[in-house]
């Protein structure tokens, strides 16, 4: 096995360990309390795993490599938000809905093989998400410096990992002065329905592109730095496409609270405002491009039963 195959190997056997012994216990106790927590700490142990074995074989030590260190700090300075914040909102929910029906919450019958599933996707998702990572930490090209390519992808992250935390910082802080106007509009949210997932899945392209100057085959070449798309594909499969998280979880049925309170306002705010990519003047975009390029797809509009004032969320002119 190749010293990237051998570093790529054992993530995902540490993946597994860490994901399978949190099911384990998590099921005998009943509880979801720390499914999110264990997502972050399994982040980090990967950067570190990565960091120490992809060091090896290599030309330079982790310590003497610029690229790694900085594609290591940035990807622990992501996860490490991450971990934080969850385990301040598994704190403050005393719990995750997701799970209720799977752990029989509601009187129903306990479904461990549900369960496993939310624990396997994870297991996929933090693998998947790492890729970018492992690859330039088990890369043995020795290039010190950085190209004005790699600053710019590197500032880039920066500025995805820094939305996405204004983006829970705000939510959060709104959240404890009482909800005011019964949805968020507070900073970026003013210029984006979901910016938290804008942020995560914007800083995985840019890491996939950062680890471009990683490969030894000038990238385009190198297979296994095309698996590393993988990284913001699935990110995106699991926010854009999957029930019950992502926009699938707040759009569409889950708006039915907005539309009952503050139908004005909120077919207002959506008129105004993308769903997804931050910008100013989203009323004036064509629909065309807010179906294809702004991911404004029909299927997150709001369709009440019956007739009422809300026909399509402000979105058709």
């Amino acid at each position: 096995m190749s010293g990237q195959g051998f570093v790529y190997g054992i993530a995902a056997a540490i993946t597994c360990a860490i994901q399978l012994t949190g099911y384990a216990v998590a099921y005998s106790l009943k509880t979801e309390t720390f499914y999110d927590i264990l997502g972050g700490v399994n982040y980090l142990a990967l950067a570190l795993w990565s960091a120490v074995a992809g060091s090896i074989d290599a030309p330079l030590n982790w310590v003497d490599d610029p690229r790694k260190i900085l594609v290591t700090i940035l990807f622990i300075c992501s996860r490490g938000w991450l971990l934080i914040f969850l385990a301040w909102r598994a704190h403050e929910r005393k719990g995750d809905s997701r799970f209720d029906e799977v752990l029989g919450k509601g009187g129903g019958q306990p479904q461990p093989f549900g369960f496993f599933v939310f624990w396997m996707a994870q297991a996929f998702w933090v693998f998947l998400i790492s890729l970018p990572m492992l690859f330039v930490n088990s890369s043995q090209v020795n290039k010190p410096g950085f190209s004005a390519y790699d600053i710019a992808f590197a500032i880039l992250f920066c500025a995805g990992v820094l939305i996405e935390i204004l983006a829970d910082i705000q939510k959060a802080l709104w959240v404890k002065r009482g909800r005011k106007g019964d949805f968020c509009t507070d900073g970026v949210w003013a210029v984006s329905r979901h910016p938290n997932y804008f942020g995560e899945i914007f800083q995985w392209w840019c890491l996939f592109a950062f680890s471009y100057s990683s490969s030894s085959n000038n990238g385009y070449a190198d297979p296994l730095w095309w698996v590393g798309i993988l990284s913001p594909l699935f990110t995106m499969q699991i926010l854009l496409t999957m029930e019950p998280t992502g926009l699938c979880n707040a759009e569409g049925k889950n708006l039915k609270r907005y539309y009952d309170k503050c139908p004005e306002r909120y077919s207002k705010y959506r008129e105004n405002t993308s769903i997804l990519i931050p910008i100013i003047c989203y009323k004036y975009v064509p629909m065309f491009l807010k179906r294809t390029i702004f991911f404004d797809f029909e299927k997150y509009e709001y369709k009440p039963k019956s007739d009422g004032s809300v026909k399509n969320d402000g979105l058709e002119s």
